[in-house]
């Protein structure tokens, strides 16, 4: 794919940055989005009142779309619970409006489980509110998120989730009924019935005319799959198919509710297609002093990689200093790395904290790749490092342990994973205050589930301090952040890495299986065994040893782990008796000496 020209031109008092002519004509975006159309309605039908509900997604950004998806959900109050009615329509109404509200950054999944969690705990709290006059908030539930190319549903009790697909109907969710007799039987599953809940999830790989319904057993119990099979294969329009099985139920003694979801277009595009999207930006040419990029001026060139650059900047609008950061020319024809670059910025602009670089949202249109951060003035943490005696001072260390970890929080709330912690990638300000300031290689659950023709990397990290899991194929999630901060917290403590500097040269699992740690204590005697251990756990290869959040690996190592003391204590009792054994021994071989000294004397 050809890309546009550059054309840099220099006046005698300034030096622009000017695209030719070509470019602007190649700004159109080509593919399409996911589209897919919804319908549903819900009756009280041969039962009054209506304790039935059901939400339809409303007002749905392109951003929304894009990120979050296509939320619909229904919902069937438990009739022996005289507040059923109340809990379907706050249970659907919930799920729709919270789930747009998660993080895009969090996945399909753990939004839902957050959102459905939410609402059987306030649900389960009105029930026993209500305990003496049986208002029990009581009903099922069916949820179903389309999102890219994926279809991810979310059911508990008896409400359906059937798939019209090749003329073939298809029931995906499973009854939480028990059967006592032939008329006989109970729901043994509801939002707001137990203090937890559980439901039965999955995901469908999207197919372009998949048509989902949902529906409450007032439709399922009263119509064949046969008959409603025959509706929705009807030339009707989905409103109509919706009135037509509204009206085949319509001698139910239940409420009915219906809510239909069709797969109009699947987000298909070309790999051509998608390149041209993420590069109808052209790269920028390496900067000089006093060149102007879209009004900023740069000043000075701050740091330059193969990977990338960057550059000290004034905004010439407010007269304000930021940093500007630039993809190298050597990826300029490489998707994969473009779209990691666009997702850096991404991810910087959903970040909030004192402890992570700020990300500037930029109100002016972009001619070129690049993004804006706040300027830090300071040093890289390893640079900081190599100016300090070494081991640093206890106090010292833990308190910059402390700023990362809380840093790493920030990602971690968001559902983020950083992937490559490392000092080069931590700014130390002349305060001491210390920020994160690199997230190229974070992986974004959230992203992950869009769709992508592109084959992504599942980490870049660095040898030393990166996860060996996750460097190798498995994303190993928060516990690969752990891994990096331990290592940190070690080379902090000794002035060394805790598998030493063969961990370089490792380019399979099997080289780091033959490492072995190596005692934080061989390179300072005054770090307590229980410190020590703290240390091994969080920088174990063995996960299901390893620490599961930095929250744990940080309490063990500001406050001893009574498992750590006791096993110090044991290795010291060991070391008392092991120490006595050798005393006795050297006695009696000294006495020895003697008693045959003696003898040969007389002799």
């Amino acid at each position: 794919m050809s890309r546009p020209t550059l054309m840099v031109s220099k006046g005698m008092a300034e030096t622009e940055l000017v695209l030719s002519p070509p470019w602007q004509q190649s700004a159109q975006v080509s593919g399409h989005q996911l589209l897919v159309e919804t319908a549903g309605e819900s009756i009280a039908g041969g039962k009054f009142p209506n304790e039935d509900a059901i939400c339809l997604p409303s007002d749905v950004t392109d951003h929304a779309q894009i990120y979050k998806g296509i939320a619909v959900a229904l919902a069937d109050g438990v009739s022996s619970a005289e507040a059923g009615a109340s809990a379907s329509l706050y249970a659907c109404t919930s799920f729709v409006a919270d789930y747009y509200k998660t993080p895009d950054s969090w996945s399909t999944d753990h939004s839902v489980a957050t959102v459905l969690t939410s609402i059987n705990s306030t649900l389960y709290q009105r029930s026993h509110q209500y305990q003496q006059d049986d208002r029990g908030h009581l009903c099922t539930f069916t949820g179903l998120v389309l999102k890219s190319a994926t279809a991810r549903w979310f059911h508990i009790g008896d409400s359906r989730l059937y798939l019209l697909r090749a003329g073939k109907l298809r029931q995906i969710s499973t009854d939480h009924t028990t059967k006592l007799s032939e008329n006989r039987q109970f729901l043994g599953r509801a939002l707001g019935m137990d203090e937890q809940v559980q439901w039965q999830h999955g995901a469908v790989p999207l197919e372009a005319g998949d048509l989902f319904l949902l529906c409450s057993d007032g439709l399922s119990d009263f119509v064949s799959d046969a008959d409603i099979t025959g509706i929705l294969l009807s030339a009707q329009s989905l409103r109509q198919q919706v009135d037509t099985l509204l009206q085949a139920a319509q001698h139910s003694d239940d409420n009915i509710s219906v809510v239909l979801a069709k797969v109009r277009q699947l987000p298909a595009e070309s790999l051509d297609d998608y390149n041209e999207r993420l590069t109808r930006l052209p790269f920028l040419p390496a900067l000089e002093v006093g060149m102007k990029v879209d009004g900023y001026e740069v000043l000075r060139p701050l740091f330059a990689s193969a990977r990338s650059h960057l550059y000290l900047v004034r905004d010439l609008a407010n007269n304000t200093d930021l940093v500007l950061k630039t993809p190298s020319q050597n990826f300029a024809d490489d998707s994969a790395y473009i779209e990691r670059f666009i997702r850096e910025e991404w991810v910087g602009l959903r970040i909030d904290h004192p402890a992570v670089v700020r990300v500037i949202r930029q109100q002016r249109r972009r001619t070129f790749l690049y993004y804006l951060m706040e300027y830090l003035p300071g040093d890289s943490l390893d640079c900081y490092l190599a100016t300090q005696p070494q081991p640093m001072r206890p106090s010292v260390a833990i308190a910059l342990l402390r700023q990362i970890a809380e840093a790493l929080g920030a990602f971690h709330q968001l559902g983020i994973i950083h992937q490559d912690l490392k000092p080069a990638n931590i700014m130390r300000l002349s305060d001491g205050q210390l920020k994160i300031v690199d997230f190229g290689s974070a992986y974004v659950p959230g992203l992950a589930e869009l769709y992508s023709p592109l084959t992504q990397e599942l980490a870049l990290g660095t040898a030393s301090y990166s996860d060996p899991h996750y460097l190798h194929g498995h994303n190993s999630g928060e516990q690969g952040d752990v891994y990096a901060l331990a290592t940190i917290a070690y080379e902090l403590f000794t002035g060394n890495l805790p598998y030493g500097d063969k961990v370089e040269d490792c380019s399979s699992l099997a080289d780091y299986q033959r490492l072995r740690y190596q005692s934080a204590r061989t390179h300072s005697s005054r770090i307590p065994l229980w410190f020590d251990r703290a240390l091994q756990k969080g920088v174990s290869f063995d996960l299901s040893e390893r620490y599961l959040h930095i929250s744990q690996l940080m309490q063990d190592l500001q406050q001893p782990n009574p498992l750590f003391l006791h096993q110090q204590v044991s290795l010291a009792h060991k070391n008392n008796k092991l120490l006595f054994w050798q005393l006795m021994s050297g006695f009696w071989f000294i006495t020895f000496i003697l008693l045959f000294w003696l003898f040969s004397l007389r002799g």
